[in-house]
């Protein structure tokens, strides 16, 4: 069973509570960041000063070195264990019966066990962690965004990220080329309009894994994410808009971002590793009310720590919830793909799509498709590999770079510097990134894609499952550890 709550999630994990006092000033996050490289317990701060006493869970979500996907099937009530495309094969088979949500009374939510409004207010009643040194303030990085959408009854979910500045306003990182933030700027602002928002925080896993999906705009994550369940997600009501918002949630800001308005956004120390700036003026969120359960159990990410062998949150999210759903989104359009899965080590940056060449032109089609239809402001460069390699296994990638990509024929430049691009990346100058007001850089962008395929088609053969089984009952009668076959599952691609 899919866990209906983030409580119930962190009792399936091996957690390590921390009793005595843990400032939100780096040390939670220098805590969180040593058990991501060590991948031990996942952290939860029992004392970290509020008044709310509040908790902070470091990374809940980071995966294992082996099979990254173990912890989100936890959540989702899945098996641990399975190689990654079993995994893949399983939350698409769910993905593809979506469900409605159900909207219950708010005297049975979670999340409204207390209801601030007014003088009662204050963001900063919460431990939310300054999380690496040179970041420009303190951050919610692990969250779902809920905001309004004409195209469906239940919203539109993402994730963006918070810093909070006071007791009542925060800023969003609202890129333009993402469905939310093109609707603050494109609809709402030109209006002089505020856009309700609702920022839902520890909200339940398949909630948290539908924030991270690419669902196509008029879709509903809230029914991708009762497939994931396997059941209904349960919505309650705001108490200041019309949004529903996840009843399991442990904390929900509900407010308005205000149009022609800004305030400091950044630096942050995010996905590739360095803490990089400019500061930029990213739009003002105005909270007006705050619910929450009792004892809130806060979740964060320590980003950059997916970068090399160590793995975060986002960058798991990405892997186990984007990658599923890009895969199945991309055979509904049409393509014949066998996994479209990110790398490993630049989860946002590089994807590698393993798929059938079934007639020339079919790649340049392909990556048009990804490239423009959405909108992928983050993915500089996609990897193109036959359909029996494996997008997860980083060995079988870069031999298939390196064996089967001719440099002069087989790296293609697209869209000729005209692509919109997020003005996180290190390699951007400070005047490319420029001072934009929604959020993208000043200096567009070509993207590449690599075809990785062999000119004489898949030739890596997956061993039939009586010899495959054979092979691995030899193994473990001449002693070879179980999480040592964990390394050869994941790279056979389909063995469970």
């Amino acid at each position: 069973m899919s866990a209906q709550s983030f409580r119930e999630y962190l009792g399936r994990l091996e957690t390590r509570s921390v009793e005595q006092s843990v400032s939100w000033d780096l040390e939670a996050s220098a805590i969180t960041m040593l058990a991501n490289h060590d991948d031990g317990p996942v952290p939860i701060f029992e004392s970290v000063g509020s008044s709310t006493d509040a908790m902070l869970v470091g990374d809940p979500y980071r995966g294992s070195r082996t099979r990254p996907w173990d912890r989100p099937a936890m959540g989702v009530g899945l098996p641990t264990g399975l190689s990654g495309q079993s995994y893949y094969d399983r939350v698409i088979d769910r993905l593809e019966r979506p469900r409605e949500p159900q909207v219950i009374d708010p005297a049975d939510a979670g999340c409204k066990e207390h209801v601030w409004t007014g003088q009662e207010l204050n963001l900063l009643s919460f431990p939310w962690p300054y999380i690496h040194q040179g970041d420009g303030g303190r951050y919610s990085n692990l969250h779902t965004v809920i905001a309004p959408d004409p195209d469906t009854d239940w919203g539109s979910w993402s994730r963006h990220r918070m810093m909070i500045h006071d007791e009542g306003q925060a800023s969003l990182l609202l890129s333009a080329g993402e469905q939310v933030p093109n609707r603050y700027y494109y609809e709402y602002e030109p209006r002089d309009e505020p856009m309700p928002v609702a920022v839902a925080i520890g909200a339940e896993p398949a909630v948290e894994c539908s924030a991270d999906m690419w669902i196509p705009a008029g879709k509903s994550e809230a029914a991708f994410a009762g497939g994931l369940a396997e059941r209904p997600v349960e919505l309650v009501p705001c108490e200041t808009s019309e949004l529903s918002v996840p009843a399991s949630a442990e904390l929900v800001i509900e407010g308005h971002v205000r149009p022609n308005d800004r305030l400091d956004e950044g630096p942050f120390g995010d996905y590739f590793g360095y803490v990089n700036g400019p500061r930029r003026s990213m739009p003002v969120f105005d909270v007006e009310a705050i619910t929450h359960r009792h004892r809130p159990r806060i979740p964060f990410c320590v980003e950059g720590t997916g970068v090399g062998y160590g793995r975060n949150s986002t960058s798991t999210l990405q892997l186990a919830a984007a990658g599923p759903d890009a895969t199945l989104g991309l055979r509904a359009a049409g393509f014949d793909v066998t996994m479209a899965a990110p790398w490993r080590f630049t989860s946002r940056m590089v994807w590698v799509i393993s798929t059938d060449c079934p007639y020339p032109g079919y790649l340049h089609e392909l990556a048009n498709f990804v490239f423009t239809t959405w909108g992928m402001l983050h993915i500089d460069c996609f990897v193109f590999v036959d359909e029996d390699v494996n997008p997860l296994d980083p060995q079988a990638v870069m031999s298939a770079i390196a064996l089967d990509a001719d440099p002069e024929t087989d790296f293609h430049q697209f869209g000729v510097e005209r692509m919109p691009k997020v003005p996180l990346n290190i390699y951007q100058t400070p005047d490319e990134k420029g001072s934009a007001e929604v959020g993208t850089s000043k200096t567009k962008t070509a993207k590449t894609y690599i075809d990785a395929r062999s000119e004489q088609g898949p030739r890596r053969r997956r061993p039939d499952r009586e010899r495959r089984e054979q092979a691995q009952q030899t193994l473990l009668d001449a002693g070879m550890s179980a999480e040592l076959l964990g390394l050869v599952d994941e790279r056979g691609g389909d063995a469970e």
